[in-house]
């Protein structure tokens, strides 16, 4: 359903062009030098997904975005609805920080490469 879109490829990790196969080696997020481990190229389309040297270097400021944006999230439900204390909270926002870290990772490359390549419909069927 929202295969072509934007959405799709950051979620599942695809390529942006095709979105018909992983852009990373291994699917475990959590095998820490496999983590960022990408493909050189889509072997379906042949995109390269490296535009440049040192390209992913740019993904940090989407990271840095997305994990304040999970600390709010986690910082909302547990002051307004569970009225967990200060301390308390902030524990609980270091853990789930530590804990998710590979998905923000994964997410945050997968965010910064969709800004510069667009889905393709042709070379999706190819």
């Amino acid at each position: 359903m929202l295969k072509g879109t934007k959405l799709y490829s950051i979620f599942t990790g695809t390529c942006p062009v095709c979105q018909n196969e992983s852009m990373y080696t291994s699917s475990n997020l959590y095998n820490p030098s496999k983590t960022q481990e990408m493909h050189e190229r889509c072997s379906h389309c042949d995109t390269k997904y490296k535009i440049e040297p040192s390209f992913f270097y740019g993904s940090m400021y989407v990271s840095y975005g997305v994990g304040i944006a999970i600390a709010m999230v986690i910082f909302a439900i547990t002051y307004f609805m569970l009225d967990v204390s200060r301390w308390n909270i902030f524990l609980i926002i270091a853990f789930v920080s530590i804990v998710s870290l590979p998905i923000v990772i994964r997410i945050s490359r997968n965010i910064w490469i969709n800004l510069f390549m667009n889905y393709d419909k042709e070379k999706a069927v190819k």
